[in-house]
């Protein structure tokens, strides 16, 4: 015992000693370096001991440099560059760890480099050790689409579905931009020529909201540079399927001095197609029921625009503000033309349908952040806040005709919508570095929610007066308040151990009130917390292992709520399910990186999974399209991938397989036997002897057997040709994609006794020709801007 006591006083003391040695270290440096003429300049810093032995080093732009871990109570710094001469600074202990040179001006060094051009074709894919994948999109074929939406869409392991984003083996995903959630529809109002990188997180920790499986952070381009630089793109896509569009985007920015000033316009004009067939077999003698239904989706863009303007002041270097206004106008026209051919026991009846459709939509958010640098570890300060406004007008006129055992009639239908949503949250973020090894990150959040619609549904049977419709007339109101706060730790467990913890708790209230079946008001309230761990250990020089688990939910869609109705035919209409419940999802995972190989294995438990189906309606013959919540599911998947790099030819390369298993015991649903399904994926770029750029990208989905569905396999290959002209002032680029018109979404279901096939063909058959033109004249800056993202409710349709 006493020998013990002897030891812990010991271990105590030499604690406190070390602890005193390292209060007396420096354990960070920092400073600024200009010329005469107070332009910041570029090079290297390197750290050496007093016998000129090397410590460490690392180069710097803008001016601005920071080393960090250094403790040491004595080094010499020395700053080297082909712009200025070599400077060496002696530094000591001055009762400071954290030293800040301040500014430091430099003469030119007798050499004076005018410009220097590096080329090299950058990797689609980076595997970070943490799990996360970064997915390059400037100078690829991604960089070709015309929206994030088609961007997502071409990225590896992300699969788009019937608008429906999701990770694949995870499941749907949440949108950030720049770190900050944000909605569908502020989605679809960021340029595609500004978007640098996406981020897929498929173990997000508690500083992301828990709604969603997955994160998929997009990253713009930074603007770091004084002056003014613009780009002007024009975008000609044609389609034997669906007609032409096309597509025209203006970027501008314009920094000076404190200043930074960003602004976009987009516009969509021209036609777009979808077409669904769909048949439903009762095979039963006694409820004997076939539909032969088609619907035809002939969209025309009458003025898709988007629009944007912000303003940045940076106070000085380590505190700015900034506000910014996004915004969309969506003006549909066309016709929705469907054909249902219906054949029972006692009737034969024919149904046509012609709808012209007249949907506006706009949508307009402001924006106000602020960051902080509070220290040159890189600690940080977060508040934004932003407010939302959506409103959406359809003016749908429906011209219906029926033959039932040859007697002929038609009616006129007027479907009125008003739509609105208002959203407003504000959040703050605070990260506390202690070291490049522990990291603690808290903060808190307050979003609001408040959609309401009234929709009047008139109807004229053979040209007779218009009376209102009270089945399929509704007025819907939806509130909803989610005060939320998470911490979140990252550490070293010792020299080869990290690990990430974190906490985030989420109370959720709400209250929906409905028109529907004589009035509905539902109201609830509930308090959700969410762990996560992250652990990462390395076990070589280039082998790292990884595991996960984290705690998430995905809250019903605030249209997925609504009880109204979207009219196809008058057997045929989607509604919203007003007692949807959330899901909740524990996932957890295992990864390895080794070289360029990532490996990883997952599975995740699902409670109450929200699904899909075609249920049987209030007639005989009807059907009702809606959300539903299921018992459990369970998913299970693995991931291989690998890059290559040869002179001229870079290469991604996935290979994905998941089986997924539903179970339910509140439908009478007809369940497939889950199978595992596969998913590849290949993307490669070749320089042709500095001519030009050909990148290839094909990906193939397999068969998938899960729950109520089976859905065949699609697939897609994508051309493009890339050339510069006039020092890349000029980018013309020349894409063929989805050649073989393989991305139909098809596949078979069972309700009840009846059995279902659905064929759903997109308008991806397309050849696109692009013209990038990029101005402007730039210098260096002296301030860095920020980019500062949107915080927003990702539920909105």
């Amino acid at each position: 015992m006493n020998f013990s006591i002897i030891r812990l006083t010991s271990v105590l003391i030499l604690f406190c000693l070390s602890s005193i040695a390292n209060a007396q270290q420096i354990r960070a440096v920092s400073g600024k370096v200009i010329n005469a003429s107070n332009e910041p300049l570029m090079g290297n810093v390197i750290l050496l001991n007093t016998d000129s032995s090397l410590i460490k080093g690392g180069a710097f732009m803008n001016g601005v440099f920071e080393v960090k871990d250094i403790n040491r109570s004595e080094f010499l710094l020395k700053l080297t560059s082909l712009l200025f001469s070599d400077t060496i600074i002696r530094v000591s202990y001055n009762g400071q760890e954290l030293v800040d040179l301040g500014t430091i001006e430099l003469k030119h060094g007798r050499f004076q480099l005018n410009e220097v051009q590096v080329k090299s074709q950058a990797a689609l894919i980076k595997y970070n050790p943490n799990g996360n994948i970064d997915v390059n999109v400037a100078n690829t074929v991604l960089a070709t689409s015309s929206s994030v939406n088609e961007i997502l869409s071409r990225s590896p392991n992300i699969v788009v579905n019937d608008g429906r984003i999701s990770v694949f083996g995870k499941g749907e995903a949440i949108i950030y931009l720049n770190g900050k959630q944000i909605t569908p529809e502020r989605m679809s109002a960021i340029p595609a020529s500004q978007i640098a990188k996406i981020e897929i997180i498929s173990n997000p920790s508690s500083r992301y909201d828990a709604e969603g499986k997955a994160v998929i952070n997009i990253v713009t381009k930074p603007n770091t540079t004084q002056g003014i630089m613009g780009t002007v793109s024009q975008y000609v896509t044609t389609s034997e399927f669906a007609g032409s569009n096309t597509n025209t985007f203006l970027d501008l920015t314009y920094t000076k001095g404190k200043f930074a000033f960003i602004g976009n316009y987009g516009l969509l004009l021209g036609k777009s197609r979808e077409v669904l067939h769909t048949t439903r077999t009762r095979p039963a003698t006694d409820d004997y029921l076939s539909s032969d239904l088609q619907t035809d989706w002939n969209r025309r863009f009458k003025n898709f625009s988007n629009y944007g303007l912000g303003v940045q002041y940076n106070i000085d270097q380590r505190n700015n503000i900034s506000l910014e206004y996004n915004g969309y106008l969506e003006d549909l026209g066309g016709s929705q033309d469907s054909k249902n051919t219906i054949l029972t026991k006692a009737d034969n009846s024919f149904y046509t349908s012609d709808i012209d459709k007249k949907d506006v939509k706009h949508n307009n958010s402001v924006t106000l952040n602020y960051n902080r640098t509070i220290d040159t570890l890189g600690s940080t300060l977060f508040i934004g806040s932003q407010y939302s406004y959506y409103n959406s007008d359809i003016d749908d006129f429906i011209d219906e005709n029926r033959v039932v055992n040859t007697a002929a009639s038609f009616r006129y239908l007027r479907n009125n919508v008003d739509h609105k949503i208002t959203i407003s949250s504000t959040q703050t973020d605070y990260s506390k570095v202690f070291n490049t090894k522990n990291r603690l990150d808290l903060g808190a959040k307050f979003s609001y929610v408040n959609t309401s619609s009234g929709t009047t549904f008139v109807i004229s049977d053979n040209g007779g007066e218009y009376k209102r419709d009270e089945e399929l007339s509704n007025n819907f109101r939806y509130i909803e308040k989610i005060p939320a706060a998470y911490i979140n730790f990252n550490g070293a467990i010792s020299s080869k151990v990290d690990f990430s913890a974190g906490l985030r708790g989420e109370w959720t209230n709400y209250e929906l009130n409905t028109s529907v079946s004589g009035g509905q008001l539902i109201s609830d309230n509930y308090f959700n917390l969410f762990p996560n761990l992250l652990l990462t250990t390395t076990a070589g020089k280039s082998f790292r292992l990884r595991a996960s688990y984290a705690s998430r939910i995905t809250r019903p869609r605030y249209q997925a709520l609504n009880p109204f109705v979207v009219y196809q035919d008058p057997f045929t209409t989607i509604e919203g399910n007003p007692t949807l419940i959330p899901e909740k999802v524990h996932a957890f995972e295992l990864g390895a990186n080794f070289r360029k190989f990532d490996f990883r294995i997952g599975y995740n438990y699902s409670i109450d999974p929200i699904d899909a189906a075609a249920l049987r309606g209030s007639s005989p013959n009807s059907y009702v399209l809606k959300a539903i919540n299921l018992d459990k599911g369970h998913t299970y998947f693995a991931s291989l991938a690998k890059t290559i790099t040869v002179k001229g030819w870079t290469s991604t390369n996935t290979v994905n397989l998941s089986y997924n298993k539903l179970i339910d015991n509140k439908y009478n649903f007809v369940f497939v036997r889950p199978r595992p399904q596969i998913y590849l994926y290949t993307n490669n770029t070749f320089n042709v002897h500095d001519l030009f750029k050909l990148q290839v990208l094909a990906w193939y989905l397999g068969d998938k057997y899960y729950g109520l569905y089976y859905d065949k396999s699609r697939s897609t290959v994508t051309v493009g040709i890339e050339k510069d002209f006039f020092k890349n002032t000029l980018k013309l680029r020349i894409l063929a994609n989805d050649i073989f018109h393989d991305t139909n979404a098809s596949g078979t279901y069972g309700v009840g006794q009846t059995e279902i096939f659905y064929d759903r063909t997109y308008n991806t058959n397309y050849f696109r020709f692009i013209a990038t033109y990029s101005f402007g004249r730039l210098k260096k800056s002296n301030y860095r801007s920020k980019a500062t993202g949107q915080s927003e409710n990702n539920r909105a349709n």
